[in-house]
């Protein structure tokens, strides 16, 4: 059924140079050899001109989160905007600060979008999303909420998906 579903068109994302050295930048660490093997065929997928949907699966610790990040770092050196959708608020928090801290000395911003941003700081970051400010969006369900709009989102990144229904992650892949 795959084979005779017509596959819809993306822009094709370049791994540049600037994408290289932001990567360096933001490395704390060496990536293991798994982990250069797993960004190595996400990079390949975004190289195609057809949307990647793809499980990278993991013990705790093993890295899943720093190869996601690398890989919305591609997404923004092409010009577009990255989500990551976590399952609860304290976990979207985490990777909130955890990217933020990683990402200080590179110019991308980062923004926090749950159900405990209210009010003009909620409009403030909806509007910063909407404009192409924000360049990663991090957040639960608040992300799929239709009050949230993005510039130009390339990537979405759903972290532990077993915890999400198909429609929810299916909402997010259409604000692409």
């Amino acid at each position: 059924r795959q084979a005779r579903r017509e596959r819809p068109k993306r822009a094709a994302f370049t791994i540049t140079d600037a994408a290289r050295d932001a990567v360096k930048r933001i490395l704390p660490f060496h990536l293991t050899t798994a982990q250069k093997r797993v960004l190595r065929e996400i990079a390949d997928d975004l190289r195609s001109p057809h949307p990647m949907n793809r499980l990278v699966q993991g013990d705790v610790g093993s890295g899943k989160t720093m190869v996601a990040l690398l890989a919305m770092v591609v997404a923004i050196e092409n010009g577009f905007q990255a989500a990551f959708m976590a399952p609860t608020e304290i976990l979207a928090e985490q990777h909130y600060l955890t990217f933020k801290r990683l990402l200080a000395r590179c110019p991308y911003s980062v923004g926090l979008f749950t159900s405990a941003v209210k009010g003009k700081d909620r409009r403030a970051a909806g509007e910063a999303l909407a404009g192409g400010q924000v360049q990663i969006a991090v957040g639960t369900h608040a992300l799929i909420q239709q009050d949230v709009a993005f510039h130009r989102l390339g990537l979405a990144v759903v972290d532990e998906q077993h915890r999400f229904g198909v429609l929810q992650r299916l909402k997010l892949m259409r604000k692409t």
